[in-house]
């Protein structure tokens, strides 16, 4: 049982990550059990093996900026902690990441196909945690569909079985409603205007960019760690790094380094807030 100061720090960071409420996440984290960024953090924490790290969100042609910057984070703050994580994306994302980054590429084939291909993966290399960053859940009736309504399930493949056949706990980030892992809010979701997806984890994580709560989670693990929390995280070089091997701005479609049409002072100045919640209280 954690102490009540460190919860409330966990709860005035997921406040913070839904400040916006541009697409309703406030009102779906109004009904996730307060805490839930504190227990991802723990399970970040006891993760001292392999972990995976799924992301990538097809747009104009190419992949956003929003998943990778913030999975590029957490393979950092994994590694840093002695674990093993791989990204784990369709293959546009993971050949330009992969020269600085441990990636594999997401099965495809039918839903079957890829099911079979995940098990035999968590057979030959079992994770100690699988996590999903801005990563697209099949709705009800089996498809994948961005926040306009398009069917996008010929842009990424289905990547519910990596969730459903671990049997190590899963964390799943998203700030739309038609994320993996997003199921876990779905009485939620009803009341947005979107196709939700309906996939399940062990703890959702909601924000109004989806990076900013890999930011978050970065920071608060290193406030737990004791170690100083003012990070080397540099988020826009991050974002430019991912600009020059052909993301682009999921809400503007543009080639910019910027996340879901914020300007570029987002995402740093969201995380410097978050690091003003932690100093404040290892100040207190």
């Amino acid at each position: 049982m954690r102490d009540q100061a460190t919860l409330t720090v966990s709860e005035a960071l997921e406040t913070l990550l839904v400040a916006h409420n541009h697409r309703g996440m406030r009102d779906v984290r109004a009904t996730l059990e307060p805490g839930y960024l504190l227990r991802a953090a723990d399970m970040i924490r006891g993760c001292t093996g392999r972990a995976y790290i799924l992301t990538g969100f097809p747009v104009a042609g190419t992949f956003e900026t929003d998943g990778p910057a913030g999975a590029m984070a957490l393979h950092q703050l994994l590694l840093q902690r002695g674990a093993q994580p791989t990204i784990l994306s369709d293959r546009p994302i993971t050949d330009a990441l992969s020269t600085d980054f441990l990636c594999a590429e997401l099965a495809t084939g039918t839903r079957g196909e890829i099911a079979d291909a995940v098990s035999l993966l968590y057979q030959q290399a079992p994770p100690d945690l699988v996590i999903s960053i801005e990563r697209p859940g099949t709705a009800a009736d089996g498809h994948c569909y961005n926040m306009a309504g398009d069917d996008i399930s010929a842009a990424c493949s289905s990547a519910e079985p990596y969730l459903e056949l671990a049997t190590c706990p899963t964390i799943a980030i998203g700030d739309g409603g038609n994320e993996l892992g997003m199921g876990k809010a779905q009485a939620a979701l009803t009341a947005l205007d979107i196709r939700a997806a309906i996939s399940d984890c062990d703890e959702l994580i909601v924000a109004d960019v989806s990076n900013w709560a890999a930011y978050a989670l970065y920071a608060l693990v290193q406030w737990l760690d004791d170690k100083p929390h003012d990070l080397t995280l540099d988020i826009q070089q991050a974002l430019a790094y991912l600009v020059a091997v052909g993301a682009v701005d999921g809400v503007t479609g543009l080639p910019t380094p910027t996340e879901d049409g914020f300007p570029a002072n987002a995402g740093p100045d969201l995380l410097a807030e978050a690091n003003t919640i932690l100093t404040r209280t290892a100040a207190a």
